[in-house]
């Protein structure tokens, strides 16, 4: 039980309306949250007030206001979860001796924020600032397998969304759900050669507090080096595990 109830309630309805399709009414949100009406109107009032929450008189609902978008915009400012991640993939590439690296969904790709070269190791694209079409590589793929296929759907809608590098990762929708399935099957996402010629890829999916895949965690080896994948699963499993967990400040 929280000792700041009204804190924890103004922040469960800013949670409700941030992981909601549209605004909602005052009524669905107190019914939904288990609140006294009263105190959601009040909660609204106050928070439309600093800007938090807009209301929508002819639609009698309540939405995100611009003050909730700075927040975001403060979040990408400060760059919290790769200042999170780092520390992570720096003890993990100690722990198996090759590159690591976190990454986010960007479109239909995904966007390198974190980079930790491992020693004598191969020589890696993916610094921090490089995007690359996330069906080809493990971390997009882990990230691409925990999103609802109506997203999927939309981020992939025909042949011309799969960018091709090496002849290498699918190549059209249905070959991208057969990864995907396998990914969900396995608990990682395994790619060869997508990329890069000779070098191959686990990545495991990283989630908020709301369960949406957030990041993901990837390793990066030379192919013939003959690594066992689901070990070095079980070694980013951790990792990704207590980024999740920082993520949702627990």
């Amino acid at each position: 039980m929280s000792q700041v109830p009204a804190a924890d309630a103004t922040l469960r309805v800013l949670s409700h309306l941030a992981g909601a399709r549209g605004p909602l009414p005052a009524a669905a949100i107190a019914s939904a949250l288990d609140l006294p009406r009263s105190t959601v109107y009040h909660l609204l009032s106050v928070l439309q007030e600093h800007g938090f929450v807009v209301h929508l008189p002819e639609a009698r609902r309540y939405g995100l206001g611009v003050a909730a978008f700075e927040l975001s915009g403060g979040y990408a400012r400060q760059e919290p979860l790769s200042m999170l991640g780092r520390p992570l993939l720096a003890e993990l590439v100690d722990r198996v001796g090759e590159s690591a690296h976190l990454a986010v969904l960007h479109g239909r790709d995904v966007l390198y924020i974190v980079d930790e070269r491992a020693p004598r190791r191969p020589h890696l694209v993916t610094d921090v600032g490089v995007r690359l079409p996330a069906h080809l590589t493990a971390s997009g793929c882990a990230i691409l397998a925990a999103l609802p296929a109506g997203q999927l759907r939309a981020l992939f809608p025909d042949q011309a969304a799969f960018v091709d590098r090496t002849g290498h990762g699918p190549k059209r929708y249905r070959e991208l759900r057969q990864v995907l399935a396998q990914t969900t099957q396995d608990g990682y996402a395994r790619e060869a050669g997508g990329v890069t010629l000779g070098l191959a890829s686990v990545g495991v999916v990283v989630r908020d507090h709301t369960g949406w895949p957030a990041a993901a965690i990837a390793v990066t080896y030379d192919a013939d080096a003959g690594l066992d994948p689901a070990w070095l699963a079980r070694e980013i499993h951790p990792a990704a595990a207590e980024l999740s967990r920082r993520i949702r400040g627990r």
